[in-house]
Order: structure tokens, then sequence, then C-alpha cells
């Protein structure tokens, strides 16, 4: 029997009460639940600052290293994003900039772990990733996936066929954070399994 894929979950927000951080959990829950292995992550707990070139040029910081083998060491990704001017949030975008860039050796970065990152897109190819998120308005941050998933794509990702907006989300969750509606639990649900298939299928190849 082959062993249930690893799945990295996080949100594109910091902020303490967001949609999508509870979206994402709920996520973490549902994978937990279908038998595959969830990793949470919260992204303002890696020390990544604003993307500057002329910083990267003196190292790669570590936490972008730690994030870049986060990425790599899971079969799937979840992605919550919130929808800021009808895209993705600045935090997301950093992210993947710093993820995507090649490392350069310096006082954070050792020479081996520079050559093993050289490849900018080695965190991203061949992952899965179910896109998810949720905003007050009735369209759910929908636009802030259309323009994501064009960019995951570019960055050689393989995107799960379903993806899930969820509307109204300030009236979505209840007091411990979990989904009220079971339609849109269902919803979640569907990416999550076509997640995990996809990496799996894709492992075994």
């Amino acid at each position: 029997m082959s062993t249930p894929p690893s799945i990295l979950i996080f949100a594109g927000s910091s902020r303490v009460n967001s949609f999508n951080r509870k979206l994402a959990k709920e996520a973490a829950r549902l994978v937990r639940d279908a038998g595959a292995r969830p990793t949470y992550i919260e992204l303002q707990d890696l020390n990544i600052p604003l993307y500057n070139a002329d910083l990267e040029a003196r190292g790669t910081p570590r936490d972008v290293i730690r994030l870049k083998e986060l990425m790599h060491g899971h079969a799937g990704w979840i992605i919550a994003s919130p929808e800021y001017n009808g895209s993705y949030t600045a935090l997301l975008k950093n992210t993947i900039d710093w993820a995507s860039s090649p490392a350069i050796a310096g006082a954070e970065c050792s020479a081996l772990e520079a050559d093993t990152w050289k490849n900018g897109t080695k965190p991203f190819t061949g992952k899965v990733v179910g896109l998810l998120s949720a905003s007050p308005g009735g369209l759910g941050g929908l636009r802030s996936l259309d323009h994501l998933a064009p960019l995951l794509r570019n960055l050689h990702c393989w995107l799960a066929p379903q993806q899930f907006a969820l509307g109204k989300a300030a009236d979505a969750f209840d007091a411990q954070g979990h989904l009220k509606d079971a339609s849109a639990e269902a919803k979640v649900k569907a990416v999550v399994n076509e997640v995990i298939f996809g990496a799996s299928r894709l492992a075994q190849l």
C-alpha cells in the first residue's frame, strides 16, 4: 500500500482573524480526515523580508531556504488566497518570489545549499496545488485565484481542476472556526481530494 502524500497548507494572509487562515485550517483538517499527511504553516512565522535583489545578492535568508525545503518536501499544496484589489496579496507574491529565486551563498546560506537550490523552479516543479479563497463579498475572492493560477502554472505546478471561493465569509465559520455550511465543506473537501489524488498519482510515475 502506498504512503499517503504529504500536503503543505498555508494562507496568503497574516491577519489575526483572517477568513483565509480559517479556511486553510479547515483544509488541513480535511486532509487529515482523508488519510493524508497535512503540514499547516503560517507565512508570518517565517522571517522573510520584502524581496530585494541587492539584499539577495548578499545571500539568501535562512528562512527562505527553510521555505524552499518545505515546499519541495511536500507532494502537494493547498493555498488559501485572500483578494486585495482584485488580485492576490503582497505577502503571497513576496513568498513566491523568494521561493522561486535561485539561492545565493552568504551568511545564512551555505555554498552547498546554494547549489542545491540554484534552480528557482525546483520547489515548484511537479507540485499539485489546490486553490481556495474566502472573502466577505459574494464572489469569495475568485479574482485572486484567476491571477494566482497562471503564476503557478508558469512555475511548473499542476493545478487541481476544482477550486473553491467562499463568499460571505464573515458568516461562514462557527465559534470554533469550522465551516457552518455542509455544502461549503464539501466543496473544500473536493479540492482536497483532487490534490491528494493528483499528488499520489504523480508520485507513482
